[in-house]
């Protein structure tokens, strides 16, 4: 049941990248407060699951697929936005790209393209057409899904982690120029958490227990810890209006 807190009743949130972990959480914790999620990836059939899940449990959603690394479909599901709903209060910006794991100096010109069409393109033009939707409505709220590899860089992703990088400082100027909009945008910076995204860390026993040596819990995190902070970030709890949020490792939060 929604708290009086955390309500979001009435709210459309997007949150891509949902057909799994992380942000299959997150959607479904957002339609638990309320809102009415629009479940989106890049393959249809995995957000038609999750939103039928959704619905089973009494919550409001629907299925979009949109490939968040091509500028065609980023443009395609903000038309649609439009027509079905008329505005966006909640943006997640979750869906990512990591197709290449192994020493930097190896990196392949097309992984590199990828990671930063997906990480860094796709985000920065959904938060555009999200930021014009909501300038419009009066407001919203946007998290980007960034990472602890932001701030120290995974061994192996060397790409990958140059682009959360890059996530974080996109936040910020997202968030310096969309306040007076009454748009707050802020990031989200998971650690070693267990999902289908993370396999390769966790099926090298030497880099998850390096990993480990770090985490102030000494654990990896579960989808559903990530999940409670975005509730934060985009409920009427925040009172955040520039700047960015990190958490990080499962429960540590700087």
């Amino acid at each position: 049941m929604a708290t009086d807190l955390f309500d979001l009743a009435g709210k459309i949130a997007l949150v891509s990248g949902a057909s799994r972990g992380i942000g299959a959480a997150i959607a479904t914790l957002l339609a638990e407060q309320g809102a009415h999620v629009i479940v989106s990836s890049r393959k249809l059939d995995g957000c038609q699951a999750v939103a039928d899940e959704i619905v089973a449990a009494g919550g409001s959603a629907e299925a979009l697929a949109c490939h968040i690394g091509r500028l065609e479909d980023i443009e395609k599901t903000f038309v649609t936005l439009r027509e079905r709903h008329g505005r966006l209060d909640i943006l997640v910006n979750n869906g990512a790209a990591n197709p290449y794991f192994g020493p930097i100096l190896e990196t392949d010109p097309g992984a590199f393209t990828k990671t930063v069409e997906v990480n860094v393109r796709g985000y920065f033009f959904m938060s555009v057409e999200a930021g014009r939707l909501m300038k419009e409505k009066g407001g919203g709220a946007i998290v980007n899904t960034a990472s602890v590899n932001a701030l120290i860089p995974g061994v192996g992703q060397g790409i990958y982690s140059i682009t959360k990088a890059a996530i974080v400082n996109m936040t910020k100027a997202f968030a310096k120029e969309c306040a007076p909009f009454g748009i707050r945008v802020n990031a989200l910076l998971p650690g070693l958490t267990k999902t289908k995204f993370a396999n390769a860390l966790f099926a090298d026993n030497e880099i998850y227990t390096e990993w480990m040596k770090s985490v102030p819990l000494g654990r990896h995190a579960r989808p559903d810890e990530m999940a409670g902070a975005v509730l934060y970030l985009v409920s009427d709890a925040a009172t955040y209006t520039t700047g960015e949020s990190l958490v990080v490792d499962g429960g540590l939060t700087i």
